[in-house]
């Protein structure tokens, strides 16, 4: 019997992740700002920043072409096409990117962004509408679409990036109202494995020629055009979405990141139209420790025993100088190997001994389907004192729960009455929302600091260090003592030494 309980929760988690403004389960949104909190690395991880998908050797830009097999009818239903969008004058650059506005403006600004990613649609529906009133509308700045499909994030993001661009072949006024579709249904085409109809629906709902169409899709062509703007991006060290770039009389270049409001755009385009030099940029903030690192979202839960203020599992000593905050999804072999080769001999030496507080949180996989079921079971479990005992049977059992033909919740069920939990109410909380809710809290935690399993942060005096993956617990063991290790103690071996 194939698994009857993962597939609806794993639905369930999209539905919320796109209720919080996140992309939905499996899909990435490390695309717009810098990690909510700084952390310093540790051991032999890699640097916790954002990446995106590496662009390939792009061609020299060419400038799109009607299809040569389209003929008379593709070139007459392109001269029905309207010459304005929202009312403004519009085109296709010379490169191939399509515009809209006073061609002749001194100052151009150009977006680059990705018809999947949250955010971009977020600055569509916010930003986007005063940019065009404010400064387009009245011929102050040209506006330019550059794709940036990361493909490492959105898979199937490049396809609808090559349909636009197919479309603007056949009028800049059709490529302009799939560019509005395309954002505004978002949600409808971001979870198909392949929206080739979808988008060749689309394209027909605004009066684009559908042969035409997928004549140019067949043809390739267009990835040329997006390949130019993934190596300008590069080039541009922009790597997120959306980004953009001000171009003012004088040729210089100014950047802004992330779904900005209004004011972080005026701030360089009115210095830049009155022929001036926009003002260095604000120093950002110094970023906080997130609440579930914070010394008040550590601090144990008084009516909820075995979780911290913040909601997480932990086991040790709430006072004990150094905290660990293990990121971890069950279906992960490395996860499984840490969890029982190394978690016991570190429990031993460090968590009963008061120097280690022990800090669970989930981040389910998108290439595990079953962990944010396996991830609820465990936070069912903790409501009945015994996530310790759950976590460890559900990675002694993982090949089992985990097979494709294993029913799932049966066999979730099977390992609570083995930890000796009361059946009926572990059944009642699995199949409620209120421990998904937990592991979905969790995966929006980790955006911006964790991005694989298992990944370990570690908390002392207000500063944070990461490492990543499965150590011995030898060299798990030389991590803690580094981070144990006080200035006292340095100072002491250093008296010791002169002696």
């Amino acid at each position: 019997m194939r698994n009857r309980f993962a597939r609806p929760i794993t639905l369930t988690l999209s539905v919320f992740c796109l209720l919080l403004g996140l992309p939905a389960w499996g899909q990435d949104a490390r695309v717009e700002t810098a990690p909510a909190v700084e952390l310093a690395e540790e051991g032999n991880g890699d640097v916790v920043t954002d990446l995106s998908s590496q662009p390939h050797d792009a061609p020299a830009a060419t400038e799109p072409a009607a299809s040569p097999s389209a003929g008379s009818a593709a070139q007459a239903k392109a001269a029905a096409v309207p010459d304005e969008y929202r009312d403004l004058p519009i085109g296709i650059t010379d490169e191939g990117h399509p515009y809209v506005g006073d061609p002749d403006t001194p100052v151009t600004l150009e977006e680059y962004s990705d018809f999947l990613c949250p955010l971009c649609r977020r600055y569509f529906q916010q930003t986007y509408p005063q940019i065009l009133e404010q400064y387009v509308r009245t011929g102050k700045v040209q506006y330019v679409f550059r794709d940036f499909p990361l493909a490492s994030l959105h898979p199937t993001a490049p396809q609808g990036s090559a349909a636009a661009l197919c479309v603007a072949e056949q009028g800049a006024g059709l490529f302009w109202a799939m560019h509005d579709e395309l954002f505004r249904r978002q949600a409808e085409w971001s979870r198909l494995p392949d929206p080739g109809q979808f988008l060749a629906g689309v394209a027909e709902e605004i009066g684009a020629d559908r042969a035409v169409l997928e004549d140019c899709l067949a043809s390739g062509r267009t990835q040329k055009v997006i390949e130019q703007n993934l190596e300008q991006a590069q080039a541009l060290r922009f790597n997120g979405t959306p980004s953009f770039r001000f171009t003012g009389a004088d040729g210089e270049d100014y950047t802004v990141v992330g779904a900005r409001p209004l004011a972080a755009f005026a701030r360089i385009a009115d210095p830049l139209i009155a022929g001036e030099k926009p003002p260095e940029p604000p120093k950002p903030p110094k970023p906080e420790l997130p609440l579930w690192a914070k010394p008040e979202g550590l601090a144990p839960d008084p009516e909820r025993p075995g979780f911290t203020k913040a909601g997480d599992a932990y086991h040790g000593d709430p006072k004990a100088p150094l905290v660990v905050v293990e990121f971890t999804d069950f279906q992960c072999d490395a996860c499984r190997r840490h969890g029982l080769e190394a978690q016991p001999q570190l429990d031993r030496d460090y968590v009963e001994t008061g120097k280690v507080l022990w800090v669970t949180k989930y981040l389910p996989l998108k290439e595990h389907p079953r962990a944010p079921v396996a991830a609820a079971a465990a936070e069912c479990a903790g409501d009945q004192g015994r996530f310790q005992e759950m976590s460890r049977a559900l990675f002694e059992s993982q090949e089992a729960w985990t097979d494709e033909d294993a029913d799932v919740d049966a066999a979730l069920i099977g390992l609570a009455g083995q930890i000796s939990l009361d059946a009926e109410r572990f059944r009642t909380c699995l199949q409620g929302r209120k421990a998904l809710e937990q592991v979905l809290q969790d995966l929006y935690d980790a955006q911006g600091v964790v991005r694989e399993t298992p990944t370990f942060v570690l908390l002392k005096d207000g500063k944070g260090a990461v490492t990543r993956g499965a150590k011995s617990a030898d060299v798990f063991a030389k991590l803690l003592d580094s981070r144990l290790k006080t200035e006292d103690d340095e100072a002491g071996e250093n008296d010791k030494a002169d002696d």
